[in-house]
């Protein structure tokens, strides 16, 4: 085979292993969460590349290097998966570097996280004082999750006593004359309210081809029979 020829086929191959190694292992593979995936990644890729234009070192020894480590990871993805007390060993476990609002200086130093890498990773939260922190973790993955401290979180509705609007997308009730109950069970409508509204306009839900609840409140109906919209 010649040498062109044979390194097109090569990086096919390496392609498609690849392709399968990552579907087989999971989307968690792309994001390199764990400690093992991290490593298993820049082997896998490491491999591909030289079966793709190495081709000194046999074809055979390439597939059976990645179908080893194929092997390796997805063991070991089963054992993290399984026993949690090997699982923190084989993938890491998140690490607190604030806690109370206290940086613990010796959690740094034994992840070899400095204060500037600190203050870089709370700025991509949009905190530029240390002050505003209650809890920062360092995830297995490297990014930083951040709890502020009460007075510097954002406000919500709940925080304000406000209540929600009845609906924020329309809902539907009715479809080919049959009541959706898994709707209304999500929702603070029910069927009583339902069987009411359509009381006051003198229809039957066999009579409806499709009803909805807008965003106020207000119910909109199809009928069958001539498909004229009622409204409130």
């Amino acid at each position: 085979m010649p040498g062109s020829v044979e390194i097109i086929f090569r990086t096919f191959t390496a392609f498609i292993l690849l392709w399968v190694f990552v579907h087989l292992l999971g989307k968690q593979t792309i994001a390199q969460r764990t400690y093992h995936l991290y490593i298993a990644s820049i082997t896998m890729g490491t491999i591909a590349g030289n079966l793709a234009f190495n081709i000194k070192i046999k074809f055979l020894y390439f597939i059976l290097a990645m179908i080893i480590m194929g092997a390796v990871v997805f063991i070991l993805n089963l054992v993290a998966v399984r026993n949690p007390r090997f699982g923190k060993w084989i993938a890491g476990e998140p690490v607190a570097l604030i806690q109370n609002g206290q940086i613990l200086e010796e959690s740094m130093q034994r992840m070899g996280y400095s204060l500037d890498s600190l203050k870089q990773a709370l700025r991509g939260k949009d905190i530029f004082h240390f002050d505003e922190v209650e809890c920062a973790i360092l995830e297995i993955n490297g990014s930083l999750s951040v709890l502020k401290k009460t007075q510097y979180q954002n406000t919500t509705k709940q925080d304000l006593a406000i209540r929600s609007s009845a609906g924020t997308i329309p809902i539907e009730m009715v479809y080919d004359g049959k009541i959706l109950y898994e709707n209304l069970s999500k929702q603070t409508y029910d069927d009583e309210w339902l069987m009411a509204e359509l009381k006051k306009r003198n229809l039957s839900v066999i009579d409806i081809s499709y009803a909805v609840v807008g965003t106020k409140g207000n119910l909109s109906i199809d009928l069958f029979r001539d498909q004229i919209n009622v409204r409130p």
